[in-house]
């Protein structure tokens, strides 16, 4: 099995990628949050920072674009190809009403002839070979088998399905049988993406689709850093690997914290840019802990550095980690 951690757009930065590499194993590629292009401009100053030479980075990292237009798609891949990326990412899946409303993300599945003339030219002249991540349409299931065939027409590096419609966000149960008719209409490699947050919910997925190798998670690995840990320590792939202890877990959950406070400190400006980036992270994080509410409302009340500080401290102290 081969462990992809999801792009989460203002949350798996650079130096939160960076960080999570330090001191969690098992992730086999980082995508990154993706950038929407512009052919007549350079990049901004935030996005060469988030797209750092290649072979800088300890770990393989994929760019990942939001576009409708081929132009600004070519663009941006030369622009990876010069920093010595191998792959770019195509964003098909995200459902945001901003993002769908101009025909992107998840939008453009919603003009089929439209996506394919795009396919057409980014595949023909692409320096970089092209992984797509997908859902699979909009309003119905029944538009999944015409987005299969255009797919058929190209020879994608991957392609990653979030087995769910635009208009579902990221609720409700993933559309499984979507995962299994697209194995048996395609050539490229295939991984799942969607719900993947304990070994429970892996062996459940398993059990549906067990041709599945690759799998693409995003929030299980923000609500819980050392979540690949857990997986490996249920597979049967790893035998022999074990869980390092409660104990050892949130020293290196709170090590891992602190790491990223002090990394947000050096590129904002001010505490409450840099809070406000914790903070959402905490949305997340919050869930590896038993019964952190009261705790989690002080660290949102905080308006300094030193009192957030002392609100993450009194969790970290007071607050079990999850068993699982």
């Amino acid at each position: 099995m081969e462990y992809y951690f999801a792009p989460m757009e203002g949350l798996t930065d650079s130096v939160y990628r960076r960080l999570h590499h330090k001191y969690f194993s098992g992730v086999d590629k980082y995508y990154m949050p993706f950038f929407s292009p512009t052919v007549h401009r350079s990049l901004t100053e935030r996005e060469a920072r988030e797209l750092p030479l290649a072979d800088s980075e300890s770990f393989t990292a994929v760019p990942q674009l939001l576009t409708k237009s081929a132009e600004d798609f070519l663009w941006a891949a030369r622009q990876c190809a010069d920093r010595g990326y191998g792959e770019v990412n195509l964003n098909l899946g995200c459902p945001s009403g901003t993002v769908v409303a101009r025909n992107r993300g998840a939008g453009f599945l919603g003009t089929p002839r439209e996506l394919e003339t795009f396919l057409d030219e980014i595949f023909e002249k692409c320096p970089l070979k092209i992984s797509i991540k997908t859902r699979i349409g909009m309003e119905c299931p029944d538009e999944w088998a015409p987005l299969l065939k255009i797919y058929q027409k190209f020879p994608m590096k991957e392609l990653i399905i979030h087995p769910r419609l635009q208009k579902e966000g990221y609720k409700g149960t993933p559309h499984l049988e979507a995962f299994a008719e697209a194995v048996e209409a395609l050539q490229c490699p295939l991984c799942y993406n969607g719900d993947i947050t304990s070994p429970e919910t892996l062996a459940h997925i398993l059990e549906k689709l067990p041709m599945v190798d690759t799998v693409m998670i995003g929030r299980g690995i923000l609500q819980n850093p050392g979540l690949l840990q857990q997986l490996k320590a249920t597979s049967t792939d790893f035998d022999g690997v074990s869980l390092p202890s409660s104990e050892d877990c949130l020293d290196v959950l709170k090590e891992f914290h602190n790491s990223l406070l002090a990394g947000y400190q050096v590129i904002m400006s001010g505490d409450t840019n840099t809070l406000y980036k914790m903070k959402d992270l905490w949305t997340f994080l919050s869930r590896s802990f038993e019964s952190p509410d009261k705790y989690v409302k002080k660290i949102r009340k905080a308006t300094d550095v030193s009192d957030y500080k002392l609100a993450v401290n009194a969790l970290f102290r007071e607050c079990a980690l999850k068993s699982s």
